[in-house]
């Protein structure tokens, strides 16, 4: 296995802009699809069982999000790196400051799509400010921002891989052997475990998502051995990727109904062999792009740029769509009002974050 670290622009498309990209857009259906389940009274089973499934099969989201933001920050910055202080400057930009403007929205605008509880006082506000639960997709936000912050770690590791090549297999070993000990402890201990309700913020734990950190981070360190084990292998993932969704399917309907999606969660082994699968589909796939310069790698690197920024408004335009008429065109025809509600979102969520973008260029 070769290391492969060498300095490339930021001006160009990578296996990162690929899994921000698929993520942001599969993320937008999750919020939508619990909405309709918990908004439709007494859903049909079957309606019950499509939506479960289809919230299964976009369940990759936030480890596909850190693996692609750990992928690009490290092939943009590992080479040379920047100081913590300019890294830090820099993301308080594209990141801290957009994610401050929506949280207040949501708390201030909106205060009915809060999670968990409602604040009452300034105390309570900032608490709910802070830990995720300021709107449905939030606590995505709360996790990643960790890995932004602990970004010097990923450097270190990646300078450590680089200096021996097998210490990847090392790492991505011990890693592996401590994740899936963890996934085991959050079902014994959180998922309806004895501390289910008081330590349920361990979701938003930077460590509940490590794996995807690490892999990401290795992923670009060794991107050669990455790009030859999928075109080699592409068809053994597919296969792998549609028996742990079937297993992931048959875990979710094995309670009672009606269906509740707060039993479809990333913290099982299931899941997380699903999500890997699914990441190194599309890795394979924008590898495939990439390497034949195919003119929609440049699109999906430009919309990959404004991924966050759509994803942390999506909520905002859901609801707006959802109040004005998807809930009553859901409730008549549940798969138009789906889908309907959920093109809009996708649309309106990347052409609010272009408008921004330009509109603060302008006046600065």
């Amino acid at each position: 296995m070769q290391s492969t670290a060498i300095k490339t622009s930021p001006r160009t498309a990578d296996i990162g802009d690929y899994l921000k990209l698929f993520a942001c857009t599969a993320v937008m259906l999750q919020t939508i699809l619990n909405t309709t389940l918990t908004s439709i009274p007494k859903p049909p089973a079957t309606i019950q069982v499509g939506i479960g499934m289809t919230y299964n099969l976009v369940k990759f989201t936030a480890p596909a999000f850190i693996f692609g933001i750990l992928y690009t920050t490290l092939r943009t910055t590992a080479h040379p790196t920047p100081t913590y202080h300019q890294y830090l400057t820099t993301q308080w930009h594209a990141l801290f400051v957009p994610t401050i403007w929506w949280t207040s929205i949501y708390l201030l605008v909106m205060p009915w799509v809060q999670q968990v509880t409602r604040y009452h006082s300034i105390g309570g506000f900032l608490w709910q400010f802070i830990n995720g639960n300021a709107a449905p997709h939030l606590w995505y936000n709360t996790m990643m921002l960790q890995f932004i912050i602990l970004m010097p770690l990923f450097w270190w590791l990646s300078r450590w891989c680089d200096t021996n090549t097998y210490r990847g297999f090392i790492v991505l070993l011990i890693t592996t052997i401590l994740y899936f000990g963890w996934l085991l402890l959050y079902d014994i201990l959180v998922f309806h475990g004895p501390f289910m309700n008081t330590w349920y913020l361990l979701d938003r734990f930077f460590f509940s998502f490590i794996i995807y950190g690490v892999g990401g981070t290795l992923a670009w360190q060794y991107q050669h051995f990455l790009d030859k084990f999928g075109q080699r292998w592409w068809l053994l993932i597919l296969v792998i990727a549609v028996a742990s969704y079937y297993w992931i399917n048959t875990e979710l309907f094995q309670f009672t109904r009606p269906v509740s999606l707060t039993n479809a969660i990333y913290y099982k082994p299931s899941m997380a062999i699903y999500d890997i699968a699914i990441i190194l589909l599309i890795a394979t796939l924008g590898t495939y792009q990439l390497n034949r310069h195919l003119p929609v790698t440049r699109l999906v690197h430009y919309l990959a740029t404004f991924a966050y920024k759509a994803f942390l408004s999506n909520v905002f335009w859901q609801q707006l769509l959802w109040l004005s008429f998807g809930k009553q065109l859901t409730a008549q025809h549940d798969v138009l009002g789906i889908i309907t509600v959920y093109v809009g979102t996708w649309l309106l969520s990347f052409a609010s974050a272009m408008t921004l973008h330009f509109l603060w260029r302008q006046m600065s």
